[in-house]
């Protein structure tokens, strides 16, 4: 594969990935993981690469909702999430990445199943309970996949009280989690060159899409979208299996 061809790879898929997570509130890793792997020269690159373009674009919507984040009802997930992300960013060191693909495939199967068929009918309590068992489960997503957030926003929606509260807290967690993550991940040696250059070829691409997604989040159809992102989702996960 060209460096042309790659270069423009990671361009559009970091400028979807920034929209869907500026419309939807998440889904930047879990759009963007299923083609990082394909074109990154190792899957752990492909992770820090995923998770430093995430960081950015959650800071950006950070900071301009930073007076609504819900610090209590954020910092036991969030903790708990940093310290089993951890372990898993360890082991993801020691993992065969052909491994990994097979196993990302079937979770991406499994959450565009949920987000298909099964979300709208679950509801979850805010406990501290629900915040530890979420925070375990977004940290081991995000450790072995770069894609923390379906866990974590089944937390969120319970537990916020309007559509901006649960923006705020949303962005806050992937920021701080990702930001984490990162420093886990170059101590490991996923942190290279190769993530530099990508990083370069697509953060513009990711203020883009913050800009398109900020002019449509009021207008766009959100189960529509969320159809068309997750079945793209499941299809990538077969491809993956069968990769």
């Amino acid at each position: 594969m060209s460096l042309s061809l790659v270069i423009a790879i990671i361009f559009v898929s970091s400028l979807a990935a920034s929209f869907i997570q500026r419309v939807s509130g998440f889904g930047f890793g879990i759009f963007i993981m299923t083609i990082l792997p394909l074109i990154m020269p190792s899957y752990g690159e492909a992770t820090a690469l995923s998770g430093l373009l995430a960081l950015c674009n959650s800071f950006y919507i950070m900071l301009r909702m930073w007076e609504r984040i819900p610090w209590k009802k954020l910092l036991p997930i969030l903790i708990t999430f940093t310290v089993v992300s951890f372990f898993a960013i360890e082991v993801v060191a020691d993992v065969d990445s052909r491994t990994l693909k097979h196993i990302l495939g079937g979770i991406l199967i499994v959450v565009s199943i949920y987000f298909f068929f099964i979300s709208d009918r679950i509801k979850v309590s805010p406990s501290m309970g629900v915040q530890l068992s979420m925070g375990t489960a977004s940290g081991l997503m995000g450790g072995f996949f770069a894609m923390q957030g379906p866990p974590a926003v089944l937390y969120f929606i319970a537990c916020t009280e309007s559509k901006e509260e649960y923006l705020a807290i949303a962005q806050a967690f992937f920021f701080f989690g990702n930001l984490m993550m990162t420093f886990f991940r170059a101590s490991n040696g996923f942190v290279t060159k190769a993530v530099g250059l990508g990083w370069c070829c697509g953060i513009v691409a990711v203020f883009i899409g913050i800009w398109i997604g900020a002019k449509v989040f009021d207008r766009m159809s959100l189960p529509i979208l969320r159809k068309v992102i997750y079945g793209y989702m499941a299809l990538s996960g077969i491809i993956a299996l069968l990769a």
